[in-house]
């Protein structure tokens, strides 16, 4: 057992890089290395399981790969808090008689809700069943939903027929989601969600990317945009360095909610 006393954090860090070093890690081998409970370990790994870090496992926990993603589904449930105060924040930057596009995801889903609770006057395209449904219990909200090829998983359409039918409009604004952020730029783990946030940024005149902090760092196998391109950036905190520093080094705007 230890001797030195391990913060909480220190304890998570500690966690996650173990498990860049091996892909399964143990309950009872952490609390003997922290000097603690294993039920303040498995306190430690539920924490990091609802952020997305890793994978919990019978005994432990294994490593969450880059590229891995939950459903829809799964993930509405992870960091609940966190989208709901930044998706408040995203909707009151929205004025009335404006038009927007909306992608689809868990975070954008929060951002739909505090739209129609605030009941501004604007017009949605959106590619996301569960955004459109959400709006539509809006008076007034105008939404118009993509056709496309329909994904049951994430509750979602994409392809060609959903990028020709965006590119037909233009939009004051867009709000997306990612499922990472780093110094490479936006990437995405959901096959086919790259070109729709794409082509939604090609017909909006300003972009604005809704992702909570649990997404920096991170890379996923479809790159959206270089840093270069994303506008602004709405999240529940700030990035630390050195994520922070190429940010501001391609002036993209930081809004923290």
């Amino acid at each position: 057992m230890s001797n030195r006393r391990y913060k909480k954090q220190e304890r998570h860090d500690q966690i996650l890089l173990e498990l860049k070093l091996k892909p399964h890690v143990r309950v009872a081998d952490l609390a003997r290395q922290f000097g603690v409970t294993t039920e303040t370990v498995r306190r430690d790994i539920e924490d990091l399981g609802r952020d997305g870090l890793l994978q919990r496992a019978h005994g432990g926990a294994s490593a969450r790969h880059a590229g891995s993603h939950r459903d829809l589904d799964e993930r509405r449930h992870e960091r609940v808090a966190e989208r709901e105060r930044l998706g408040r924040f995203a909707a009151s930057l929205v004025t009335e008689g404006t038009s927007i596009m909306v992608d689809a995801g868990a975070t954008t889903m929060e951002f739909a809700r505090a739209l129609a609770f605030q009941q501004t006057r604007v017009t949605v395209i959106t590619n996301s069943v569960q955004v459109a449904m959400i709006l539509g219990q809006s008076p007034a909200t105008s939404v118009r939903l993509t056709p496309g090829d329909y994904l049951p998983r994430e509750a979602a359409v994409i392809g060609t027929e959903t990028c020709d039918y965006l590119a037909g409009y233009n939009v004051d604004a867009c709000f997306i989601g990612a499922a990472g952020l780093s110094d490479t730029g936006v990437s995405e783990a959901v096959a086919g969600f790259a070109s729709v946030k794409r082509a939604m940024m090609r017909q909006s005149a300003n972009h604005h990317f809704l992702m909570d902090a649990s997404k920096f760092g991170r890379t996923h196998l479809e790159q959206v945009v270089r840093l270069d391109d994303i506008g602004t950036l709405i999240s529940d905190q700030r990035p630390e360095k050195p994520l922070s520093d190429a940010l501001r080094a391609r002036k993209v705007r930081v809004l923290v909610a």
